[in-house]
């Protein structure tokens, strides 16, 4: 088994430890204890987007170290199996806690897509960072598009929204559609084939060499798919149990 690098699994755990923070503020609000509005507050929705960039952007880095040390497609896909099971998980939870907006195409089911595309382009080389800063340009162009084109409104609807290409976002508490999150992706493989050329040290080393609390972050970040499934039921247990006592 080819050696993980650190510092990719040290930026994931970042990336849960922000999440972490940002899922409990949300369930406080869940259950009244604080008032915020998660839906469309800058200070929330940045945080959003800033946190769903980072693991998109790292899954991407992963993507080319697994490329380049010469991963199959079996291993490919045994990892990719797990994503998308998990992702299944996380829509049957969400249909009991949240029946009018569940989760049907949230970040893991997103990721799930994603890994394939970026997997199947890895051999395109500097194309990548024009192809992700094109799909993160139709984010903005597709509004505009479907305005001009009202035959295009059938891309707002369920069956199409998860390609990303909507004037209206869909009544759903997470959604990841391919545009733009794949333009994320597309960056961090992008990224990641350049580092492994120009500049290894940049990603780490194997993370044996860690100690402390270095190495309880390299082993946070090597579990990110059960702590992204365990993390909010332990949360809500949490806060539930706080508003109970209360």
């Amino acid at each position: 088994m080819s050696p993980r690098l650190d510092r990719i699994d040290l930026l994931r755990a970042a990336a849960m430890l922000w999440m972490t923070a940002f899922h409990f503020c949300f369930d406080l609000d869940f259950f009244g204890f604080i008032n915020q509005d998660f839906y469309r507050d800058p200070v929330w929705t940045g945080q959003r987007t800033a946190i769903v960039s980072l693991f998109l952007f790292t899954a991407g880095l992963s993507q080319a170290v697994a490329v380049h040390q010469g991963q199959g497609w079996a291993r490919f896909w045994k990892r990719w199996l797990q994503v998308a099971g998990a992702a299944l998980l996380v829509t049957a939870g969400s249909v009991v806690m949240f029946p009018n907006s569940f989760i049907y195409f949230g970040v893991l089911h997103g990721i799930a897509a994603m890994l394939v595309i970026v997997r199947l382009t890895a051999g395109w080389g500097a194309w990548l960072w024009g192809l992700g800063a094109l799909a993160i340009g139709l984010k903005f162009a597709a509004p505009h598009a479907i305005e001009a084109w009202p035959a295009l409104d059938v891309l707002n609807g369920p069956a199409l929204n998860w390609l990303g290409l909507i004037s209206r976002k869909p009544i759903t508490e997470d959604y990841v559609p391919l545009v733009p999150w794949l333009g994320v992706m597309w960056w961090g493989m992008a990224a990641g084939q350049w580092a492994l050329v120009h500049r290894p040290h940049w990603l780490g080393t194997a993370d044996a060499a860690a100690t402390g609390v270095r190495r309880g972050l390299v082993r946070m970040g090597q579990w990110s798919l059960t702590y992204y499934l365990l993390h909010q039921p332990v949360l809500l247990g949490v806060v539930w149990v706080a508003a109970r006592l209360g």
